[in-house]
């Protein structure tokens, strides 16, 4: 729970700390749909990427039920984790929820809530902003048991959901799911969440038990968190997995790499990336620039010089236009006795970058590297 806590504390200041002194906070728009499906007004808050007006690019939408609560958290999080990288540009869209008639509504009148959010609030989102046909949802509680059904039905509307504190579906309706493409469900509860954790836990097992064709799913279990704090770090976790393969990747260890298939394995992952998200089916630089770090922070030769000779094309970038680099590369190669690749990276570092903070020890290392080449 604290550590949760201190995330959203770290978001909040995130989003603060960004305005200028004495300037308003402006993080999204309120809304209201006249709702003729449910027959009230219904507020819905709107957020949309910085730069969105600046541009005619289109943004996958993430609804969050009861927004009236996690609106603020989806805000949040989507603009910590955009910074690294680590899932795309969004738009948020809170829908609130009153309180005397949410229990219904995800309940019995399940069909009448989906009919508004279907016809009236999604549609209202794509005619007046410029979305992809991207669409991920957020239920807690109450509205986790209706988001495990909906993502069973409306897997045509919606790519993935995100549940925690509850959620159920029986194995009937599990076993009746059927999609042409693949469908991501994130479920998280706590030993603590007294209320709902049997449900979640039974659920679990049907998921386990019926294992469907093309929904991808994951449970986890934070069990410092209550009933009342885990929704913000399942909303944290449920996007991270949704967006499991939208970042470069990062191995822990050289070992890591091996065992999951080494060199096949980033190709494979990288055209499975584009084929999902539009992208480039190369290994992007930030992988290929991790590979090689990662060999060199761990004295491991032999990988360094795959990852040195496999991805040249990434050493003529600029991020190695320095004195710095060359340097480290000519002391690594020194120190593991190949005096031919140290001399040029020396020679390099010296003749590009002249008079610079390593100039000394490079010429100390090139003299070193000279004779013991001898």
């Amino acid at each position: 729970m604290k550590h949760s806590l201190i995330f959203i504390i770290y978001c909040f200041i995130y989003i603060v700390g960004s305005a200028q002194e004495n300037s308003p906070i402006t993080i999204g728009i309120n809304h209201t749909i006249k709702s003729t499906v449910l027959n009230e007004d219904r507020t819905i808050q709107i957020y949309t990427p910085d730069g969105y007006l600046n541009s005619k690019k289109k943004y996958p939408v993430f609804y969050i039920l009861d927004g009236q609560w996690y609106f603020f958290s989806g805000v949040s999080i989507q603009k910590a984790l955009r910074t690294p990288g680590a899932i795309p540009e969004m738009i948020i869209v809170g829908i609130h929820d009153n309180d005397s008639s949410r229990w219904s509504l995800f309940g019995e009148d399940s069909q009448k809530f989906t009919n508004f959010l279907v016809n009236e609030v999604i549609r209202f989102i794509d005619s007046n902003y410029r979305t992809t046909n991207e669409r991920l949802i957020f239920g807690w509680e109450a509205a986790a048991y209706y988001t495990s059904e909906l993502i069973l039905k409306k897997n045509d509307i919606f790519n993935g959901a995100i549940i925690t504190d509850g959620g159920y579906a029986s194995e009937e309706g599990v076993k009746k799911i059927t999609s042409d493409r693949d469908t991501y469900l994130y479920m998280a509860n706590s030993r603590k969440d007294i209320y709902y954790i049997n449900s979640t836990e039974a659920f679990h097992k049907i998921l386990k038990k019926s294992a469907p064709k093309n929904l991808i799913w994951k449970y986890s279990l934070f069990n410092d968190e209550v009933h009342e704090t885990l929704a913000h770090l399942a909303m944290y976790k449920g996007l991270k997995y949704y967006y499991h393969n939208y970042d470069s990747l990062v191995f822990e260890s050289i070992q890591q790499y091996v065992d999951l298939g080494g060199m096949d394995y980033l190709t494979t992952y990288f055209i499975e990336r584009a084929k999902r998200f539009w992208g480039n089916k190369k290994i992007d630089d930030n992988t290929k620039n991790g590979l090689i770090w990662l060999a060199w922070k761990r004295d491991n030769f032999k990988y360094f010089n795959v990852f040195m000779t496999e991805f040249k094309d990434v050493l003529t970038t600029e991020r190695y236009a320095s004195a710095y680099w060359q340097h480290r590369f000519g002391q690594f190669y020194l120190k593991h006795q190949d005096y031919e690749n140290a001399i040029k990276y020396f020679n390099q570092g010296l003749t590009k970058y002249p008079n610079a903070n390593f100039d000394q020890k490079m010429k100390q290392g090139l003299l070193k590297a000279k004779n013991k080449k001898k």
